[in-house]
């Protein structure tokens, strides 16, 4: 009889669940979104409750869906966007509502730690990472100057998923690939730090940090209040789960160091593993990988395809109406449109900073170089050519540290897109190869639930048993030349744009 493995992704808009046979097989896969608050500019929140709910619906429907026994079920694991910030009572209710990764409210904290000359003495060789609005120290900071109940009367300090974990199991844990990405953890020593938390003068909460555990150690089981409202089985094993920057790497099989990964969804990740931790201040930040002995480098910001998202939803309402009436998604649509368009067409430029820039200061999204003969199809190729584009730049800086990569693996929405998978290939000038996955955090965060329940001896033995390359997109040498203006022109416009975008 086969047994199956869950997996469980908290995006920042989108909560996911899928079933997998022990093999990898995708059995059934739910979504829902959850609606992103924004009480004031720069604020992204998230009604804790409407989470938790969207977890149970998508549980039950993959139950349903799959019409399997839940005893079946091996184990469970889950993923969820890093950082941000979610705080508890000692009931477990909310002490504010939920924080996305993407809230800027906290920016000042940064800047005025970045002038902090112990910043790059004593806090980065620790902590291997800069510093961002979006991080819990930053946003504790800041909760604790405007809201400081939210942060004295929380019990617990929770990134998304260890939260989710905690509503199905009664048990409080963090789990350390997240925890390192956030600045609360000493990543050199791995454990938490006291002096750290007093640099970014959030001291106090050192008691409200759960103990911590690795990706796949069984952190609970599933209580039978939570079996009631999921459809579960009571008992079944939840692993620690993921870091979703490592679950998706993971899932594309990044076990071997000649390798790239590049995640295109909310933000752009750009990252590679090595067994020697890179500490730069230059650099995004060096985390903890699941696979045994192995960091995590990454370049990342959020300039990815939830700019696209942002694109179709402004301005194409009529295209949304077409694509319905001919059965397609508005995404194969958008392909279409862009498909019809020639790379040296145009020349307009988008930057892709809707979300804001971690490595421009102060820039905001633009077109620049419109005329009146350009069309939605136009600024449709340059809103995917800008995404693209702020990939290439995170890869630029990440390849200062690292020998240039054999080939690159590819996770994210982008996977169902051949133009833009192609577009990517011919920009990097690199084999893209893509996995027979669909939805890589939940198989990635299964993975930790197989090796933890004793399926695998390791992520590495899961990785290799279960990921499969079911395409390799080869780049064109000729559009090389063609895209390496068109980049550079994309990074001269940038930089005279500095200037603007500070006034």
């Amino acid at each position: 009889m086969s047994k199956y493995l869950l997996g469980i992704d908290n995006g920042g808009t989108v909560t996911k669940a899928a079933l997998y046979t022990i093999e990898g097989k995708e059995v059934a896969v739910s979504s829902k979104k959850t609606k992103m608050l924004m009480p004031q500019p720069g604020h992204t929140e998230r009604d804790i409750e409407g989470l938790w709910q969207a977890n149970v619906t998508v549980i039950k429907d993959v139950l349903h869906q799959s019409q399997i026994d839940p005893s079946l079920i091996e184990g469970i694991a889950i993923t969820g966007h890093g950082n941000g910030l979610y705080l508890v009572d000692k009931d477990g209710n909310p002490t504010y509502n939920g924080i996305i990764s993407t809230d800027t409210r906290a920016k000042k904290y940064i800047d005025e730690w970045y002038k902090d000359e112990r910043f790059l003495s004593e806090v980065l060789p620790k902590t291997m990472q800069s510093m961002w609005a979006g991080q819990p120290v930053a946003l504790l900071a800041w909760l604790k100057e405007h809201h400081p109940d939210a942060v004295n009367n929380a019990e617990w300090i929770f990134m998304v998923k260890d939260l989710i974990r905690y509503r199905l199991t009664g048990e409080a844990y963090s789990e350390i690939t997240d925890m390192s990405g956030t600045n609360l953890l000493n990543v050199k020593d791995k454990k938490y730090d006291e002096e750290l938390l007093h640099f970014f003068g959030i001291r106090d909460v050192f008691q409200k940090l759960p103990p911590l555990k690795s990706s796949t150690d069984i952190c609970g089981y599933v209580t039978k209040e939570a079996a009631h409202e999921t459809g579960l089985q009571e008992g079944t094993p939840i692993a620690g789960g993921i870091f979703d920057i490592a679950a998706s790497a993971i899932a594309t099989g990044l076990i071997e160091e000649n390798k790239l990964c590049i995640v295109a969804g909310t933000w752009s990740i750009n990252e590679y593993i090595t067994k020697k931790p890179v500490i730069d201040k230059e650099l995004f930040m060096t985390s903890i990988y699941c696979a045994s002995d192995y960091w995590l480098t990454t370049e990342a910001s959020p300039t990815s395809a939830s700019n696209l998202e942002w694109f179709i939803n402004q301005f194409l309402e009529g295209e949304k109406s077409i694509a319905k009436s001919r059965g397609i998604s508005i995404y194969d649509l958008c392909n279409e449109m862009v498909a019809d368009t020639k790379p040296e067409e145009s020349d307009v430029i988008f930057f892709p900073f809707l979300f804001g820039s971690n490595t421009v200061a102060n820039a905001t999204s633009c077109f620049i170089g419109l005329n009146n003969w350009h069309e939605k199809k136009h600024l449709l190729r340059a809103v995917y050519e800008g995404i693209v584009f702020g990939h290439m730049y995170h890869i630029e800086r990440l390849l200062q540290y690292r020998d240039q990569p054999t080939a690159c693996r590819i996770a994210g929405g982008v996977t169902n897109s051949d133009v833009w998978l192609q577009m990517f290939a011919d920009c990097l000038q690199l084999p893209l190869e893509i996995v027979e996955v669909k939805e890589h955090g939940t198989l990635g965060t299964a993975m930790c639930a197989g090796v933890a329940t004793k399926h695998f001896s390791s992520i590495e033995e899961a990785a290799s048993k279960i990921v499969k390359i079911k395409q390799v997109i080869e780049p064109k040498p000729e559009q090389e030349e063609m895209y390496k203006k068109k980049y550079d022109r994309f990074k001269k416009i940038m930089k005279a744009m500095e200037h603007v975008w500070s006034i």
